[in-house]
């Protein structure tokens, strides 16, 4: 006792223990909704970065002006807009699609710079032997290319799905029952914000260790000369 207050720690412990698998549903939508933004962004910034590359100006600049749109607009104004705005127009998506395809707008501008950046790191004599080999080019980017850039772009890639998985609690504003929603929907009904919103911290700062060794090792096991896509 210090100052006329106690502290319960029996009861604090039996009241985290008690609310884990509730949190345990919004970690799994949490993850879920990490892992389906982040395969957006993966699959859409590699073509906004192939588009980008167009010799053809009418496609390159565009698809520069919808990067930079995506990455200078805020993630919740984007958001608010997929699950606002569109029902207006008769597109209506389920809350967490709409969180999904949000994330993996924003961050696919994120990652076509990193891809960018990755496919511009191979040395022009791999474009030069392929065009010697008389390669088409979607052949050189597939067997050539792209399977060099990736050893280059892991430690970027990583940062951006850290970043990403710290930024899903967005999604609780449109409804989304993410583990901060669920945090919160518990404080609440029992008037204790204090234990569940750190056990959310606490499992984020765990997730965002786990995932920054795992890209760590990856980065170190990948061979730095490239990878077979097929």
């Amino acid at each position: 006792m210090m100052y006329g207050f106690t502290w319960d720690t029996s009861s604090t412990l039996s009241f985290a223990l008690s609310i884990l698998p509730i949190l345990g549903i919004g970690l799994i939508v949490t993850l879920e909704a990490a892992a389906a933004g982040f395969a957006i962004a993966l699959i859409l910034g590699l073509v906004f970065a192939l588009l980008r590359r167009s010799r053809f100006v009418a496609i390159s600049w565009p698809t520069a002006l919808v990067i930079e749109f995506l990455r200078d607009t805020p993630l919740l104004v984007q958001l608010f807009f997929l699950y606002y705005v569109l029902p207006i127009y008769g597109i209506v998506l389920p809350a967490f699609l709409t969180g999904a395809l949000a994330l993996g707008l924003q961050y696919s501008a994120y990652t076509s710079e990193v891809y960018r950046g990755g496919l511009d790191a191979v040395p022009r004599g791999q474009w030069e032997a392929a065009t010697a080999l008389n390669l088409g080019r979607g052949i050189t980017y597939r067997d050539i290319i792209i399977p060099q850039a990736i050893p280059r772009i892991i430690p970027a890639m990583g940062n951006y799905l850290v970043s990403m998985l710290k930024e899903t609690p967005v999604l609780s504003v449109v409804t989304v029952v993410d583990m901060l929603n669920l945090a919160n929907l518990i404080g609440d009904r029992t008037f204790e914000y204090l234990v569940p919103l750190s056990l959310v911290g606490l499992i984020f700062l765990i997730l965002t260790l786990v995932c920054s060794a795992a890209i760590h090792w990856l980065e170190k096991t990948l061979p730095k000369n490239g990878i077979a896509l097929r």
